[in-house]
C-alpha cells in the first residue's frame, strides 16, 4: 500500500511562486489528490530541501575521520534540513553513503587538489605543478562530476597569500577536467588568484574574499559563481591572531578580507553574479549549519528571498537536482511561517522529508491519519 504525506500548508515552487496542494505518494512528490488518505499532514510552509554547495563530509580537523563520523555529520546536516550535499573535497571515500536510504544526497568532488606543503596536512592530493594535470584527471574520474583546486594559500617565504600554481597549469588542469566531464571549483582567498581562475575558465569560486571591482563583470560574464562560505569566512580573525606572530603582512591581509567579506558578496549579487549558500562544514566549522550560512547571506544585503534561493530553488537546478516538481523526489522541509518574511524560522524547521521519510519531526506539527 502507497505511503502517503500531504503537505496542507503554501508550497513554494520557487523563491517568488506559492502553490497549494503537495503529497508525497512512495517518495515522490505529486500535484495531483491521491484517491487514499494520507498517512500523516504536515503543516507549515513547503521549501525543497537544502543544498549546501560546500561541505566536506567525511573530513575532519585532522584530515579523513572514520565511517562513523562520517555518518554522524551526513545525520547533523540531514536534521538540519541539508538534503543535497555539494562536497567540495573529502580525505574520505564517501561512496558508501551515497547507498544509504537516510543520509542527505551527495555530489562528490574527491579530494582536494593542492601545491606539496601548501594546504592543511593529510586534505589534499598535493602536487606539484607539472604533476597537477594528472591529479584533476584523476580526482575527475573519482567524483561525480567535480574537481576542487587550492587555487591559493600561505607561501612562508613570501609571508602572505600567493597562488598555488602558475596560470598555465592551472589553464591546462580546467582543459583536463572538462575533457573528463568534469567541472572545476577553487579554493580562492586572495585577490590575483581570481584572474587565473577566470582566464583558465573556472566554473566556480569558493571563498572569493578577494574579489575586486574589476572582477565582477567578468565573473557576470563567464557565468561564473560564488560560494562564499560566510560562516567560515568569520573565523578569518582567529586566523589572522595565531599568524600575526610569524607572518604579520598575511595577517593584515587576512583580516582586511575579512572586514570587506560581506560588502563583496552583495557587489557580487547586485552585478548578478550567482551565489550559492555553504557551509564548509567539516574542518573547524561543525555539520548541520545552513541555516546560519542562509541567515549571513541575508545580513550582507541579500533579499531573503534571494538568500533562500541560494540554497533552495536555484542551488538545486545549479546542481543538477529537482525541486518542488511533479514526480520529484520528496526531499522536503517544512517551516513554522513564511521564511520569505520571518526568515530565523529556518532555524527551528517542523519536518524535515528525506525521500519520502519523515527524518526530522516536530511531533506537537504532525497529525497522523
Amino acid at each position: 500500500m502507497a505511503h502517503i504525506i500531504e503537505f496542507s500548508g503554501p508550497v513554494l515552487t520557487a523563491a517568488d511562486e506559492e502553490r497549494r496542494g503537495l503529497w508525497s505518494v512512495d517518495g515522490k512528490l505529486t500535484f495531483e489528490p491521491p484517491v487514499r488518505r494520507p498517512d500523516a499532514v504536515l503543516d507549515g510552509w513547503v521549501l525543497p530541501g537544502f543544498a549546501d554547495a560546500h561541505c566536506h563530509i567525511g573530513l575532519g580537523p585532522d584530515g579523513a575521520v572514520d565511517d562513523d563520523v562520517a555518518y554522524d555529520q551526513a545525520m547533523m546536516d540531514r536534521n538540519a534540513g541539508t538534503l543535497l550535499v555539494r562536497d567540495a573535497g573529502a580525505a574520505s571515500d564517501t561512496r558508501w553513503l551515497q547507498q544509504r536510504d537516510d543520509t542527505p544526497r551527495i555530489i562528490r568532488a574527491g579530494q582536494h587538489v593542492a601545491r606539496s606543503r601548501r594546504y592543511l596536512r593529510n586534505f589534499a592530493v598535493e602536487v606539484e605543478p607539472e604533476g597537477l594535470v594528472e591529479a584533476v584527471r584523476k580526482q575527475a574520474r573519482e567524483g561525480d562530476g567535480w574537481v576542487k583546486l587550492v587555487g591559493d594559500w600561505i607561501d612562508r617565504t613570501a609571508g602572505d597569500l600567493a597562488p598555488s600554481f602558475p596560470a598555465a597549469a592551472v589553464r591546462d588542469a580546467v582543459r583536463a577536467a572538462h575533457d573528463e566531464g568534469a567541472r572545476v571549483t577553487a579554493h580562492c582567498f586572495g585577490e590575483g588568484t581570481l584572474d587565473d581562475m577566470l582566464d583558465a575558465g573556472i566554473d566556480c569560486i569558493e571563498h572569493a574574499t578577494g574579489l575586486l571591482p574589476r572582477h565582477i563583470p567578468r565573473f557576470v560574464e563567464q557565468q561564473v559563481p560564488i560560494v562564499p562560505t560566510l560562516i567560515n569566512i568569520a573565523t578569518f580573525p582567529d586566523i589572522a591572531a595565531q599568524a600575526e606572530p610569524k607572518f604579520p603582512r598575511y595577517a593584515g591581509h587576512m583580516r582586511s578580507l575579512w572586514a570587506r567579506r560581506r560588502e563583496r558578496v552583495l557587489e557580487a549579487y547586485e552585478a548578478g553574479v550567482e551565489i550559492y549558500a555553504g557551509t564548509d562544514a567539516g574542518s573547524v566549522i561543525r555539520h548541520g549549519r545552513i541555516a546560519d550560512e542562509i541567515l549571513e547571506l541575508h545580513a550582507a544585503g541579500l533579499p531573503a528571498a534571494a538568500a533562500l534561493d541560494a540554497a533552495c530553488w536555484r542551488a538545486r537546478r545549479w546542481l543538477g537536482a529537482d525541486g518542488l516538481a511533479e514526480g520529484a523526489a520528496a526531499d522536503v522541509v517544512v517551516c513554522r511561517e513564511d521564511p520569505r518574511a520571518v526568515p530565523e524560522t529556518i532555524r527551528s524547521l517542523t519536518n524535515v522529508v528525506l525521500r519520502g521519510t519523515i527524518v526530522h519531526r516536530n511531533k506537537l506539527k504532525l497529525q497522523v491519519i
